[in-house]
């Protein structure tokens, strides 16, 4: 997995604060992240062929979106 040293511009991070606080309940969002990423991973683990001709990109963004998540809400953070 490579390290992505970007930053956002301040455009970016004031669109994408707004969306997160006005748009859409955080919380909410990574419930159905999670839930997305629960289909990609069962569609990878049952071999779905329309996958397989993209596994790697799958599987980065099977990752990333689960960092998202709990970014949106710690599921697994430890108390």
């Amino acid at each position: 997995m490579s390290t992505n040293t970007n930053t956002l511009s301040k455009e970016t991070e004031l669109r994408l604060a707004d969306f997160l606080t006005k748009t859409v309940d955080p919380e909410s969002l990574a419930k159905k992240i999670r839930h997305v990423n629960y289909l990609l991973g069962l569609c990878l683990m049952c071999e779905c062929e329309t996958l397989q001709q993209n596994i790697q990109t799958a599987e980065n963004g099977y990752f990333w979106l689960n960092e998202l998540a709990e970014i949106l809400d710690p599921y697994f953070d430890a108390d």
